[in-house]
């Protein structure tokens, strides 16, 4: 099955979409472990959209944004009294995801005696509202996800094992964005299509050196700093080519380690060949500024395969990348429409 709302390419990437097309048609639950924004709901919510669930509601609730004292309320309701302030019956998450699917995320964070009830439900599909009596039947799959070692927390007694056992029926580990650096060029030009249209602006391109920048950095935020990045990036563009503060990525672009020295030698003199408009020699040439002679800079060109002409080059997101990636990506997407006036996208949606 297709997951139009999940981009990547990569080898890491299809091997979890292979994971979510596997457990998608079984009511098992499912343990999603990643890092901060590398898009567990959106992978719990393809989960969901893939399975016989899929006419029913999806529910999600944060486990850690919850005050302690008020989470058994949300996650199984409560009765009319059941404490100060309850002045009537209320619905909890699991009684509103019946049929459908609860989705618990930073189940880590779930207070422990709490644990045994969650545990309960799974188990028997069944509960007692906060402060009654009367046994509530539901049919719920539960699908949580974390970015802590839940493992480590059940050595160390802050997370129940049997509970943590039985969540683990199926788990999914979801790599960082900087295992998958050959998906960087296709969630920009996801990002780039979806904050254009959003802004109001029309984006033909982005420059070789920044895609290559962008596929060095680390990106400790994973989809969602990048995703947040693009969005100010467009935000502040002044023209049809999108060229943004390298210097705004956090980290310092410049502390991250290149794939290679001849990456970086050549990320750099392209950009300097992009501010002196292809000039090499000459006091404003790209040579001065570099503070090399002339003839060398010229056979370092040579050996890195640059020419003055690259200044000008300028690149759909689409067909960004190595060349393996490049050739993957025309097979799926048309390029820019005549006369450059605005950039297809490779695909659509993105992780949240």
């Amino acid at each position: 099955m297709s997951f139009p709302d999940l981009i990547g390419s990569s080898t890491r990437f299809r091997a979890v979409l292979e994971k979510v097309n596997m457990v998608a048609p079984v009511d098992s639950a499912v343990l999603i472990h990643g890092e901060t924004g590398t898009g567990k709901e959106v992978i719990a919510q393809a989960i969901h959209e893939a399975s016989s669930r899929r006419n029913n509601r999806f529910v999600a609730i944060n486990c850690a944004a919850i005050p302690a004292a008020l989470l058994e309320s949300e996650l199984f309701g409560h009765e009319r009294g059941a404490f100060t302030g309850a002045v009537s019956q209320r619905t909890g998450r699991f009684q509103a995801a019946d049929r459908g699917t609860l989705f618990l995320d930073e189940i880590g964070d779930l207070p422990l005696e709490l644990q045994p009830k969650l545990l309960r439900v799974l188990q028997e599909q069944q509960f007692e509202p906060l402060g009654g009596s009367r046994t509530v039947r539901v049919n719920v799959r539960v699908i949580a996800a974390t970015n802590q070692n839940l493992e480590a927390m059940v050595e160390e007694r802050k997370f129940r094992a049997d509970l943590y056992y039985r969540l683990n029926i199926f788990p999914i580990a979801l790599p960082p964005l900087r295992e998958r650096e050959e998906d960087i060029p296709l969630l920009v030009a996801h990002f780039v299509r979806k904050f254009a249209e959003r802004v109001g602006k029309s984006i033909d391109c982005i420059p070789d050196d920044v895609m290559e920048a962008l596929q060095q950095h680390h990106w400790p935020g994973n989809i969602r700093e990048l995703q947040n990045f693009i969005e100010r990036s467009l935000i502040m563009a002044t023209g049809s080519v999108l060229r943004p503060s390298l210097e705004a990525l956090s980290p310092p672009q410049a502390q991250l380690p290149a794939r290679t020295l001849a990456d970086a030698e050549r990320v750099h003199i392209l950009a300097t060949l992009r501010e002196t408009n292809g000039v090499v020699g000459g006091a404003g040439g790209a040579a001065a500024r570099l503070g090399l002679p002339r003839t060398t800079l010229i056979a370092k060109m040579q050996k890195l395969g640059l020419s003055p002409q690259q200044a000008d080059e300028c690149h759909a997101p689409a067909f960004h990348g190595h060349s393996p990636l490049r050739n993957r990506v025309r097979g799926m997407s048309s390029a820019l429409l005549p006369g450059r006036e605005r950039l297809t996208a490779v695909a659509a949606g993105v992780s949240k």
